[in-house]
């Protein structure tokens, strides 16, 4: 069949049920599209802030030197014969350390003694002749002027005698001196001298050094700036060695310096410090932390709570009691055992976030968790 035979009303039949069918399609409803499901608060850990005591100090460059120090010198002039000590080693006040030649002091010593006999004996028959001739004076047996002579020559061996005396005491004295002993105890360095020298008191270098370091000085220089805000000389001194750790006997301020350099505005603290092993020897540089003022309540914040801004600033996350985040800019100062101080921005008793800063943003919700530090988190855990 051609189209043009095929029936009109078979087409438009055709034409009216497409048409309902296409109706039909547009009328059904597409099925609705599903939420996104909600994203879950952000777990942060979190610590409440807390204000506690704390000793600020500053740490300080010193340098060790020694309780005492005697440079040995002689006090006579001499050979020296011996050295009677062990270079290094300890010695006790009053030890023998050198002994010179002391035949020539000796011999002086004996001719200063003969001259005392001889004053004594000149002394015992002036004084005798004075007793004879009182009476015999008073028996007008001789003159006065006879008598005065004797009392005058008597008196003149008295005063001889005296001066015998002090003549030979020097003369021992130099012959003690002959022996060289030690002034102080302490560790005595190398000998500076050799057998065989000969020295005298005109010597401007010593024969040796000791120093008595058993306790030592540490001088530090300070800002008088900070000196002037007070230092708690009370409070101990932690000195800390070259490798960072600290000296196991801590020292105490003795007393600051009345002058300040005029270049640098430094002033000198001096520290004694116990050294019974020995550890701290004279001319090391060490560092004091050395406590400015006493202890004050302070807020400490651990340190990476605390967050940087391009251009500096410090910034902390803080959760509202809605569990809402928001950051603060705060303001920090020096780091005390791995914690700021916290000079203000952030109070006792607020909640700060410690980790998880990264997934917060401002006013979002958050799931809070107690921070424990890792330290501590280990040793729980080593204990179950």
């Amino acid at each position: 069949m051609r189209p043009d035979e095929f029936p009109l009303s078979s087409l438009k039949t055709t034409v009216i049920v497409a048409a309902l069918l296409s109706l039909a399609a547009c009328g059904r409803s597409a099925p609705p599209a599903q939420a996104a499901p909600e994203a879950p608060p952000a777990a942060v850990t979190v610590i409440k802030v807390q204000s506690e005591p704390v000793l600020r100090s500053d740490e300080l460059p010193g340098r060790v030197a020694a309780l005492r120090t005697a440079d040995i010198r002689p006090q006579v002039s001499g050979i020296v014969l011996r050295r009677l000590f062990e270079q290094g080693a300890e010695v006790k006040a009053g030890q023998k350390l050198f002994q010179l030649n002391a035949a020539p002091f000796q011999a002086d010593a004996d001719a200063a003694d003969a001259a005392l006999q001889q004053a004594l004996a000149t002394s015992r028959r002036a004084m005798q002749q004075a007793e004879r001739l009182q009476p015999l004076m008073e028996a007008d047996a001789v003159s006065r002027q006879a008598y005065d002579d004797a009392v005058a020559q008597r008196d003149q061996a008295v005063a001889s005698v005296a001066q015998a005396r002090a003549a030979l005491a020097r003369r021992r004295l130099d012959l003690a001196f002959a022996s060289i002993e030690a002034p102080i105890a302490g560790r005595i360095g190398s000998e500076l001298v050799t057998e065989g020298a000969l020295v005298g008191q005109a010597d401007t270098n010593p024969m040796a050094r000791i120093e008595q370091i058993d306790k030592v000085y540490v001088d530090v220089r300070q800002r008088a700036t900070s000196l002037a805000a007070g230092a708690a000389t009370a409070q101990p001194v932690t000195i800390i060695g070259a490798d960072g750790k600290p000296y196991p006997h801590s020292g105490k301020v003795l007393f600051a310096g009345t002058s300040v350099d005029a270049g640098t505005g430094d002033t000198i603290v001096r520290v004694l410090v116990d050294n019974p092993q020995r550890q701290l020897l004279p001319g090391m540089f060490v560092r004091a932390r050395i406590a400015r003022g006493a202890p004050a309540d302070t807020v400490l914040v651990p340190q990476q709570a605390v967050q940087r801004s391009s251009d500096g600033q410090a910034r902390v996350w803080v959760v509202d009691s809605a569990r809402k985040a928001s950051l603060r800019p705060v303001q920090v100062e020096e780091v005390i055992a791995q914690q700021y101080v916290v000079a203000s921005g952030l109070k006792a008793g607020e909640t700060l976030v410690i980790e998880g800063q990264e997934r917060l943003q401002p006013g979002a919700v958050v799931t809070p968790q107690p921070w424990q530090h890792k330290a501590a988190a280990a040793k729980a855990a080593a204990a179950h």
